[in-house]
């Protein structure tokens, strides 16, 4: 089978048991890997309704025909789950070497269920699996996890692990590959729900490539789009160099990036000697000590930090990316590199999603300045905006799991909850906190944020995060968005199931990964096809919510993050986005139902290997 180990893991933790299943070759054509393979595996393996923490939960590691193999930028597997900070369809993708150590161990995919006895660590070994305690792992950070597994398994293993943040099924909790995250949706606390430490891989299994020639040929030309004279060779060079960290300041400073928890304006809350701090160009002079980056990549856009801050002395921290800058400098007020490398590294050791981290302190933040909650109630922190000592403190509570850190692991709006107040601060789509690039600044993010399978993301389909640089009289018209807006969902959907990473799509050719893909597999998709998978995989993820119940009024956006009400000063004064009308012609443009946003029979049935869910959705009626 090109493409493909063609082998897939089902494990059941509450006997320590597993199975191994061929792939089938039709489900490899129809849903590619990924996101979107995942989506259909948690379809058959997880009955609906099923509470996110229940033994029957399943949790799953997903490759893509990309993974192990020669093709550049291949290193992103995905997390698959239901997310316990909004009820909904998870997915989370991550680069490092995981994903490529998951297919050398002998499975495309492995699935996940149960909940056993004692903390265990999952070992794949060329097809082996074994059960191995992790008893003395438990509490440990990820790496104490990390390089403990790979003293008793290897050093070439790949390993996705949980730090103390899953362990306390934390809203927030990432799971960790080195210092890559699986971040958003909370993922890491479904590991933890199953006392399940860490998924160690390791191996020798290869991938049969079908057309080794245009595979190679593939390569090459992502490599001249990216040298002197090609098209990309710009921001190649820039990230590079400072990776996604080089527009963070200009994106503050022209309120695409938000500041003070959304409610913040530049020039007024924060200067812009204060963004121009967090770049990698002030940053990487004082505590670059080598590059970094994924598997298979030659662009290698991270950067190897070192600290030297009180008791934070290591060589082990990172350059924060663009969207830890931003929820740890602009929403927090805080120009203090150092403090937000701090943050950074303490996400990474403990096991955190950074844009939720930082999104749920400076909602506490404005709870605090508002008298919603009392010194007190915060262990005697004095939050007060960019205080670098505060920041941190109130941050050492989450990780440490004390104090007011216990209901902050909720997340932002699960502490509002748990401490019944607080929930006119909040900024979140359906419970998940909104990522560094706002829907006021580009209202196309808007119907990704509120109305996305997975809510709260800005690394989906549709009118992305670039449309907010057209000009106010384009990007502000809600009128016949429909068509664009579907179209954005074609190469995303593509990304997130083959292998390939996100910044793809714009630091490789467009739409090399099409190619990438029918080399590998042999699958030959026409334009056309790769138009219809695209809608079928957005189609899949959104029927698994469907599954469970939800319908378009479940999915929300709270007010301020669509300007309601809209600021009265700076460059975001007085826009208020009319995201249901972007929804609406979404909607319309798929032929789908306004009012509940459920697909007619007609629709899955062009799509094509849908039959399952149609049977769910339209059962035939007794005769």
């Amino acid at each position: 089978m090109y493409g493909y180990i063609g082998k897939v893991l089902i494990v059941n933790l509450s006997d320590y048991t597993h199975e191994v299943r061929d792939l089938d070759p039709e489900w490899a054509r129809y849903f590619i890997g990924g996101a979107t393979l995942g989506a259909r595996y948690l379809y058959e393996l997880m009955p609906p309704k099923t509470h996110v923490f229940a033994p029957e939960s399943v949790i799953g590691f997903v490759s893509g025909p990309l993974n192990n193999t020669k093709a550049l930028l291949s290193a992103r597997s995905t997390v698959v789950c239901k997310s316990p900070a909004t009820g909904c369809w998870n997915d989370s993708s991550c680069g490092g070497t995981f994903g490529p150590n998951l297919r050398k161990s002998g499975y495309d995919a492995i699935f996940i269920k149960g909940k056993a006895d004692k903390p265990i660590y999952l070992f794949v070994d060329n097809g082996k699996v074994e059960f191995r305690d992790a008893s003395h792992l438990w509490g440990k950070t990820t790496m104490e996890t990390t390089e403990a597994i790979k003293a008793e398994v290897g050093k070439d293993a790949g390993i996705a692990v949980i730090g103390p943040g899953g362990e306390h099924l934390s809203y927030m909790a990432a799971i960790i590959n080195e210092h890559r995250a699986f971040g958003r949706g909370g993922s890491g606390a479904v590991m933890g729900s199953k006392n399940l430490k860490a998924v160690a891989c390791r191996g020798n299994a290869k991938v049969l490539v079908k057309d080794e020639d245009a595979l190679v040929a593939c390569n090459k030309e992502c490599i001249a789009y990216g040298s002197e004279g090609g098209r990309g060779e710009a921001i190649v060079a820039q990230f590079k160099t400072t990776g996604t960290s080089a527009e963070y300041d200009s994106c503050v400073m022209m309120a695409d990036a938000p500041i003070k928890n959304f409610a913040g304006i530049p020039e007024i809350d924060i200067t812009e000697e204060q963004a121009r701090a967090l770049t990698g160009m002030e940053m990487d002079p004082k505590f670059k000590i080598g590059k970094d980056g994924c598997n298979n990549c030659y662009i290698k856009c991270g950067a190897k930090y070192k600290l030297n801050r009180g008791k934070y002395k290591t060589d082990h921290a990172t350059r924060p990316e663009y969207e830890s800058l931003g929820a740890f400098g602009s929403m927090l007020l805080n120009g203090d590199a150092e403090t937000a490398i701090i943050l950074n590294y303490l996400c990474n050791q403990y096991g955190y999603d950074t844009i939720s981290f930082g999104g749920t302190i400076s909602w506490l933040m404005e709870c605090y300045e508002k008298g919603i909650v009392t010194r007190e109630e915060l262990d005697g922190i004095d939050l007060k905006w960019g205080d670098p000592e505060a920041i941190v403190a109130i941050a050492e509570k989450i990780c440490n799991y004390e104090g007011i850190g216990i209901p902050l692991n909720l997340a932002s709006r699960g502490a509002a909850r748990a401490l019944g107040k607080g929930s006119e601060c909040l900024v979140t789509a359906s419970g998940m906190e909104i990522p560094m690039h706002g829907a006021r600044f580009n209202p196309g993010l808007a119907r990704i944020f509120q109305y996305d399978p997975s809510p709260g993301r800005h690394i989906k389909g549709g009118r992305g995060v670039p449309y907010g640089h057209k000009p106010p009289e384009v990007k502000y018209n809600y009128e016949n968005t429909g068509k664009e807006d579907a179209e954005g969902l074609l190469e995303w959907e593509l990304t997130d199931s083959c292998g390939i990473c996100g910044f793809g799509n714009f630091l490789l050719p467009p739409w090399i990964a099409k190619k990438m893909v029918n080399a590998i597999t042999g699958f030959n998709f026409t334009d056309d096809d790769w138009v219809l998978f695209s809608y079928r995989s957005f189609t899949l993820r959104h029927s698994f919510n469907l599954r469970e119940g939800l319908r378009r009024k479940d999915f929300t956006i709270d007010g301020r993050a669509v300007g309601k009400p809209p600021l009265e000063a700076g460059p975001l004064k007085g826009i208020t986005v009319d995201n249901e009308k972007l929804a609406d012609n979404f909607y319309s443009y798929l032929g789908w139902d306004l009012e509940t946003a459920i697909p007619p029979k007609e629709f899955y049935e062009k799509m094509g290997g849908l039959d399952f869910i149609i049977k769910d959705l339209y059962p035939e009626k007794a005769s």
